[in-house]
């Protein structure tokens, strides 16, 4: 029975040891996550400083905004007639003579078809 007992003594050592180990890690890792939480709460301070600079300049912004949107329409309207005169139509009569382009030494024989069995004149 003594033994059973010193075994027991020993499961719980080790239990609270691990347990000791597992949560100096975690506190490790939990300082170093609150110090870059604090680093970020800095820079969100920081751009909140200069959002609230930019505020007052807003309602401008959007009515410039409301503005230019009401104008593309129109743009888009002139920007069709300009590209309906400007576009080009190819003559067809002088399609007809047209030939396609061949390489000047005719065709091209590829010796990737004799890998395979195949003849192509």
């Amino acid at each position: 029975m003594k033994g059973l007992q010193i075994f027991s003594v020993i499961d719980i050592v080790a239990l609270i040891a691990g347990l000791a180990i597992y949560l100096f890690i975690v506190g490790k890792q939990l300082a170093a996550v609150a110090t870059k939480l604090e680093e970020a709460a800095d820079l969100v301070w920081a751009i909140k400083a200069d959002a609230d600079t930019i505020e007052p300049g807003l309602e401008r912004i959007n009515t410039t905004g409301g503005v230019v949107a009401g104008a593309l329409p129109l743009l888009y309207t002139m920007a069709e007639g300009i590209v309906v005169g400007a576009t080009y139509v190819a003559d067809p009569d002088h399609e007809e003579h047209r030939k396609p382009n061949f390489p000047a030494m005719g065709h091209r024989r590829s010796r990737l078809f004799d890998g395979v069995g195949a003849k192509i004149d």
